[in-house]
């Protein structure tokens, strides 16, 4: 099996099952905030730069938090 780009060595059955997936999708995570008190600033470090955007922006109408994406290599003091 090849993972990140090199040969591994496997005992065991790998199969790949398409169109299941261990990630909530955004309405799923929106859900789970939803149930927790808002924080001051909520960061987004998540996948890609429009999707992160797209759940901040998100985060912000429907559940009135401050939400940003920061920069790639920012830090934040939290």
């Amino acid at each position: 099996m090849k993972i990140h780009g090199e040969y591994v060595p496997v005992r065991a059955e790998v199969v790949v099952l398409d169109g299941f997936s261990a990630h909530a999708d955004s309405t799923e995570l929106l859900a789970w905030a939803g149930g927790a008190p808002a924080p001051r600033t909520g960061y987004v470090v998540h996948g890609e730069q429009h999707s992160s955007e797209a759940l901040a922006a998100r985060l912000h109408a429907e559940l009135g938090w401050t939400a940003v994406v920061p920069r790639e290599g920012e830090r934040v003091l939290i």
